[in-house]
């Protein structure tokens, strides 16, 4: 891995070496259970509160509104199902919009197998919903708004901090998928106004298996699990002591480097997308060109498919190139041979969506391997191209699928 240049951040990040270190004694001599009353319990139970402490800190919660997960799925899987248990007598009816995460889509399916009613809002060509139109949606018998902040696949950052002005004054709950932008970017709750969030520590260097749902005092929900009387008697199961010590350490971290790194990446992205604009012709970027995460950039290449990219990156042929790791949308769906949903939401045909290539950047990435990740997708676009019995140069797919010389349609850009 150390001779390969690793741009799937979004899928996960390495975890860091500080939080390795801060979880190695809770592995070995400090193994005791936080539920037991003899020392090696305590101090176990006392690491698990100085985490949820940094993670509340991180989002601007109490520490007493964090609760601990196997990860931002359970979460995401929690907030959903538990609050339309709690709020069922209210009303059946949830909103979402059309380019959510999966684990946010399938309970909302889920939930429309047993009688529950789901709007799911469209999003413009940059993956945006408008505030307006979660409003406009709101009724009666609405019991929760659930949107993600930062897209996983496409970078979009929405505009959650709108959304919840309308959401409290409408007095409906309103949950945030945080995932991709808890670490990277600012995240408040009391600025979101949201009731629920959900992250996962191995999006910010973090360890897998691990994550947290902040839910705000007062909010009505249900548990998911049912067990032992774990954290406040909400989400049951023996505490893994060893991944929360080192979520409470990615926060610490991510906390004292978040607007320097930022910063940083921001930059990285911006000089990633400009050099794949000048290097390669008939591509698109997909989501907004700055309202966007700092570490992602998805372009969809006109001609050639996602996969054959990157496996053409996976496996160089020439020994002189590192094998240069990126995914061609969404990790957790990478396997299937259906094109993005999220793409097709923004309006992009099928035939373009199935190219798609998402670079997503983290801490360990430099200059030096954001030009060789541009160079060896250059020259592998150009030799796909040149097998490719479809590709016409020059010739861009617009939006409505049509094709042109020379088309000046903003979703062919």
């Amino acid at each position: 891995m150390k001779d390969a240049i690793f741009l799937d951040n979004a899928a996960t990040t390495r975890t860091d070496s500080q939080v390795l270190q801060a979880m190695e004694p809770w592995l070995s001599e400090k193994f005791g259970s936080p539920a037991t009353l003899y020392a090696l319990g305590s101090e176990a139970k006392q690491a698990i509160e100085e985490a949820r402490q940094r993670l509340a800190d991180l989002i601007g919660a109490d520490a007493k509104e964090v609760y601990f997960t196997s990860g931002a799925t359970e979460s995401n899987n929690w907030a959903i199902k538990g609050t339309a248990d709690a709020l069922e007598p209210r009303g059946r009816h949830i909103i979402t919009n059309e380019a959510e995460h999966h684990s946010i889509l399938m309970p909302c399916r889920f939930l429309e197998k047993k009688g529950w009613d789901i709007t799911y809002l469209p999003v413009d060509g940059d993956g945006l919903v408008d505030p307006e139109a979660v409003g406009g949606a709101i009724r009666d018998d609405t019991v929760l708004v659930t949107m993600v902040h930062g897209n996983h696949e496409i970078g979009t950052i929405q505009p959650i901090d709108e959304i919840g002005a309308v959401t409290r004054e409408k007095k409906v709950p309103l949950h945030v998928n945080a995932a991709q932008s808890v670490g990277h970017i600012p995240v408040d709750v009391q600025v979101m106004d949201c009731d629920l969030l959900s992250l996962s520590a191995h999006k910010f260097y973090g360890p897998k298996g691990v994550g947290a749902l902040y839910i705000r005092r007062g909010a009505r929900i249900t548990p998911l699990l049912h067990g032992g009387g774990q954290e406040r008697k909400r989400r049951p199961g023996t505490h893994n002591v060893p991944g929360i010590v080192g979520l409470g350490k990615a926060a610490e971290l991510a906390r004292g480097r978040l607007e320097k790194e930022m910063e940083r990446l921001t930059g990285l992205r911006d000089y990633i997308i400009d050099s794949m604009e000048k290097n390669m012709e008939d591509i698109r970027l997909n989501g907004h060109r700055s309202r966007r995460l700092p570490n992602n950039v998805n372009f969809s290449i006109e001609g050639i498919e996602g996969e054959s990219i990157m496996l053409s990156l996976s496996y160089p042929t020439s020994a002189d190139t590192k094998p240069i790791y990126v995914s061609t949308g969404s990790a957790c769906v990478s396997g299937t041979l259906e094109p993005s949903h999220i793409l097709l939401s923004l309006g992009i045909p099928v035939e373009l969506a199935h190219g798609s290539v998402r670079i997503s950047l983290s801490q360990d990435n430099t200059r030096e391997d954001a030009d060789n990740a541009v160079k060896a997708l250059a020259e592998v676009v150009e030799r796909l191209r040149s097998m490719s019995p479809v590709y016409k140069r020059g010739s861009k797919q617009c939006a409505s699928g049509s094709k042109s010389d020379g088309c000046d349609c903003e979703a062919a850009s």
